[in-house]
């Protein structure tokens, strides 16, 4: 079987998916341990009372070695002799209940779940608690599917917490963005939310649905020219996985408590993800306590033989998986190869034992093992809890709180519902409610095009398609022009596709695709006003040109605004919204192309020109900086700390502990000290609040992310130019104002990764940055 049978979307999936059972007629959920069976009374593994390690050993232990074999998969066998039913491993919800994967079935009585907005649009509301909110509702609306029988697993493979690294990234749309901080802080809350924690954390027990952190790690690659995630091996620096790829992995685990991790497809410093038993083992578990289970990217078992090269025989690929520390394979190599590398003692069936211990716990705490799941906890959500309209209002006030204002010259926007009399709407994802929702989606549970949306505020609507897709090989320009110049305002609603950046394909270019920028260009020359410009992708775009085109008055970032993303839109546009999210990515300008993707240093190296890669060490121009957004209102801020600007280390360090002094061969003998000698204890008792009071100046009532950064006094030698140290939405009516306090650790947000991968507090001076305000902090040796 070729490895890309397993992508979505492609049509051998789809017959293939027509061919697994689903039990889609049935309303009963798959469950274990029937009180009506009397035999289940004799099996401890169904005795709630027991611990649920206990009970798994015990299900474990009775089970042959073709039975083990056969629950290694995502497909993983009935055991009808001890009452276990099939299970579904692999379901999908990066941004609501998908159709991708095999645990989910639609078109029952339940033909559809709330679409909220692709990651990247969410991640730009900075609002924590709006993410945890969604991951409630997506956790609410899986249990409701289960309940109502139309899903045969509760394990989830969300959230994609990879760091969106380079901007032609097919799957950056998924992410949380390029800042390690916001994909830790968004790991955190999405996956409490969806395992039915609280908030703050600490309900660590029964899960309303899993949760599964992915892809670990460094894997921010999928086609590019001719390098494929199958067999790419990431050269990435001790350094970089220190402060960059591994911290939301570190978070989603430890403060997060993910009950699952995906090894992913590609290799680091030369040893595939999936068979590194450093990385699955002694960092996920044994530094970090992960307990759950670890799941291969789908055939990424297989890759291991077949990509990289890595082993001489399927059987070896198994065996290093298996002793690496995964549990379950999306795939079919250790259904196919377990007994054979068992039979020549590559592998021992304990390490098997130990895979299904791991993946029998993860199901009962889901209560799967519990008898009938309507008698138990979670039993009373339903079909009611899928598409609630309470679900389907948090997507519009994700849409709306994550659409970016990037350009308002003259204060275009917004236009006036009463004094517009006419409107030209010009582009391909104009009257296309599909695009708005991003990849890994599934059947929204309303449909509304931004056409739909806009003709609701002016009837008088002139509509041309301008391209037949995001392609543009062909533009009505001419039409287009001609409805501009009879419309009191035009609105171009522009972009990308799922056919430009996917999974399995990331761009080649940064612009917007062929004749889109022309077709842009002209309507705006012919409109009587200056036009507003609309840009539907999650990737971006070098749009330079219409940031210093005069008749481009506005320009709004949609991303993929999920089912309610028209609606939205069209209420930002005429003014019963004030837009105020901002950018969680920066926007290269198009010759950025010329970096190889392939690089994955994250520091610029000036001997030979390589730039850098994000906010953090991205030393190029810019079309727009990570962070940036613009409001219909203004904002002033002020700074302050709640103790004197000077942290003296010497007070809590004993004096026998050594310095670290020039943390890289060519520092200018900067001393520091490493964490690890502080220590947890002290590192509580350095912490320091920072007050940031901000005021709404203007005239609009808002939703505001505030932005608080550290930057070093000095800069080189690796270390960032800026970094978010934290970020708060706040909600102000005009003339009112807020006190927002940020709680700071120097050994968590004053730190800097040496070459070694270990993190030190230099000695110095810090900037702690919102907008134009400072505040000077020194740190003492």
């Amino acid at each position: 079987m070729e490895l890309h049978f397993y992508f979505r979307g492609g049509l051998l999936l789809a017959l293939a998916l027509l061919l697994i059972p689903r039990g889609g007629d049935s309303t009963q959920p798959p469950f274990s341990c029937d009180s009506a069976d009397p035999k289940t009374k004799s099996f401890k593994f169904c005795q709630k009372s027991l611990p649920i390690a206990q009970r798994a050993r015990d299900l474990v232990s009775r089970l042959t070695l073709d039975e083990k074999i056969s629950q290694l998969v995502d497909s993983s066998a009935a055991i009808p002799r001890l009452g276990v039913p099939a299970y579904q491993w692999w379901s999908e919800a990066l941004h609501g209940v998908s159709g991708y994967g095999r645990g989910v079935t639609y078109g029952g009585a339940i033909g559809g779940a709330t679409s909220f907005p692709q990651v990247i649009l969410s991640a730009s509301t900075f609002d924590s608690r709006l993410w945890y909110r969604i991951g409630q509702a997506i956790g609410r609306e899986a249990r409701g599917m289960y309940n109502g029988g139309q899903a045969q697993g509760m394990t989830f493979w969300t959230p994609n917490i990879n760091i969106f690294r380079d901007p032609r990234w097919g799957r950056g749309q998924e992410t949380p963005g390029e800042d390690p901080m916001v994909a830790a802080k968004y790991a955190v809350a999405h996956v409490r939310g969806i395992q039915g924690d609280r908030y703050e954390g600490g309900q660590n027990g029964h899960l309303l649905a899993s949760a599964c952190c992915k892809h670990f790690t460094a894997y921010d690659l999928d086609n590019w020219k001719s390098v494929s995630r199958m067999g790419f091996d990431a050269k990435v620096t001790q350094q970089d996985l220190a402060d960059t790829y591994q911290p939301p992995f570190r978070s989603c685990v430890q403060e997060g408590k993910a009950s699952g991790i995906m090894c992913a497809y590609n290799s680091v410093n030369g040893v595939p993800n999936c068979a590194d038993r450093n990385l699955l083992t002694k960092t996920a578990r044994g530094q970090w306590g992960f307990h759950g289970y670890i799941v291969s990217d789908c055939d990424a078992v297989a890759t291991i033989y077949e990509k990289h090269k890595y082993v001489r025989k399927p059987e070896d690929a198994v065996a290093l998986a298996l002793k690496a520390g995964m549990d379950v394979n999306c795939g079919s190599y250790l259904k196919d190869y377990t007994k054979s590398a068992i039979q020549q003692q590559k592998v021992r069936e304990s390490q098997v034992d130990r895979a299904l211990n791991n993946l029998f716990e993860v199901r009962m705490r889901l209560g799967l093992f519990d008898g009938n799941p309507s008698r138990n906890l979670f039993g009373n959500i339903g079909r009611a809890d899928v598409c609630s309209q309470a679900h389907q209002d948090l997507a519009l006030e994700a849409a709306r709180n994550g659409i970016v204002l990037l350009k308002n010259d003259a204060n275009l926007l917004p236009l006036s519902k009463s004094k517009t009399r006419s409107l030209a709407v010009v582009g391909h994802n104009a009257a296309n409610a599909y695009v708005l929702r991003g990849d890994y989606d599934g059947p929204p549970c309303r449909n509304v095009e931004v056409l739909t949306a806009l003709k609701g505020y002016v009837s008088n609507t002139l509509f041309v398609q301008g391209c037949s897709n995001a392609d543009c090989t062909t533009a009505s320009t001419r039409a287009a022009v001609a409805a501009a110049k009879k419309a009191d305002y035009v609105v171009l609603v522009m972009g990308l596709d799922q056919t430009q950046e996917k999974e399995d394909h990331d761009r080649v270019e940064l612009g917007l695709p062929g004749m889109q920028q022309s077709l842009i260009t002209a309507v705006a020359a012919a409109a009587k006003k200056p036009v507003v410009l609309v840009l539907v992708c999650g990737g971006p775009v070098d749009v330079e040109f219409a940031k210093h085109d005069p008749k481009i008055g506005s320009i709004l970032w949609a991303g993929y605004p999920g089912e309610a993303g028209g609606i939205a839109l069209s209420q930002i546009i005429f003014g019963e919204h004030n837009p105020g999210g901002k950018l969680p990515m920066t926007w290269y300008p198009k010759n950025f192309i010329n970096v190889a993707m392939t690089d994955m240093r994250m520091r610029p190296d000036p001997k030979s020109s390589y730039p850098g890669r994000t906010y953090r060490f991205y030393k190029g121009p810019k079309v727009f900086e990570f962070g940036y957004g613009l409001s219909y209102t203004t904002y002033s801020y002020d700074l302050k700390l709640s103790t004197p600007n000077t942290i003296n280390l010497n007070r809590f360090i004993a004096a026998s502990y050594a310095t670290d002094e020039s943390w890289s061969s060519n520092s200018s003998s900067i001393r520091a000290l490493s964490v690890s000698k502080i220590g947890s204890d002290n590192c509580e008792r350095l912490k320091f609040s920072t007050y940031v009071a901000v005021e709404n100046t203007g005239p609009m009532s808002g939703k505001h992310p505030v932005l608080l950064f550290a930057r070093h006094e000095r800069l080189g030698e690796g270390r960032p130019i800026k970094q978010l140290v934290g970020f708060e939405s706040v909600s102000l009516d005009p003339k009112q104002r807020a006190e927002i306090e940020f709680v700071l650790n120097p050994c968590e947000h004053l730190t800097t990764a040496k070459i070694d991968g270990s993190m030190v507090i230099e000695e110095g001076y810090r900037y702690l940055v919102v907008q134009d305000k400072e505040f000077l902090i020194n740190i003492v040796l």
